[in-house]
């Protein structure tokens, strides 16, 4: 249903890459419904307590996730945007390397989490997610994408269920 909604951008951002731009599914309300609504039918939520959402389209689709089930949000953000003590974690993405922080008191000890953000490639900053959200005392029990790039195998090395809404 959403993939009339993606628009493929090649050489962005460099040479070689293939970007798939959600602006068009932001911008259609059928788009947009349908993918927090397939966000939120992928993943029980019974089996988690709050949504973490990854910097920065992973807060569009995790916020409006987290506010039709009625749970609480957490961020994780890049380094210097949090106002409070961090914990971080370094990774390597497709085209490069970065850094994603959370704060240290985010969670009072064991809530079970949900990791949203819109694309899974490589990996590495869901990987890094996942190693942040334990470091600081949640429990993730899933992670949930809106498209995921399975020919870059970025699900193996996730360590908790995958759920993507599209996959290329």
């Amino acid at each position: 249903m959403i993939e009339k909604y993606i628009r493929d951008v090649p050489d962005f951002p460099k040479a070689g890459i293939l970007f798939k731009d959600i602006t068009p599914l932001l911008q259609s309300p059928e788009g947009l419904r349908a993918s927090i609504q397939g966000l939120a039918d992928a993943v029980d939520p019974g089996t988690y307590d709050l949504v973490v959402g990854i910097e920065s389209r992973g807060f569009i689709f995790g916020t409006a996730l987290a506010h039709h089930l009625g749970k609480g949000f957490v961020p994780i953000r890049k380094p210097g945007k949090l106002p409070w003590k961090t914990a971080s974690e370094s990774y390597v993405l497709e085209y490069g390397t970065d850094t994603i922080e959370i704060h240290v008191d985010a969670f009072e000890p064991g809530p079970r989490t949900l990791i949203v953000d819109d694309l899974l490639a490589t990996g590495g900053t869901a990987e890094a997610a996942l190693k942040l959200v334990r470091r600081v005392g949640g429990e993730p029990v899933a992670c949930a994408f809106v498209i995921e790039l399975g020919f870059l195998g970025g699900a193996a090395k996730l360590d908790v269920p995958t759920h993507a809404l599209m996959k290329v």
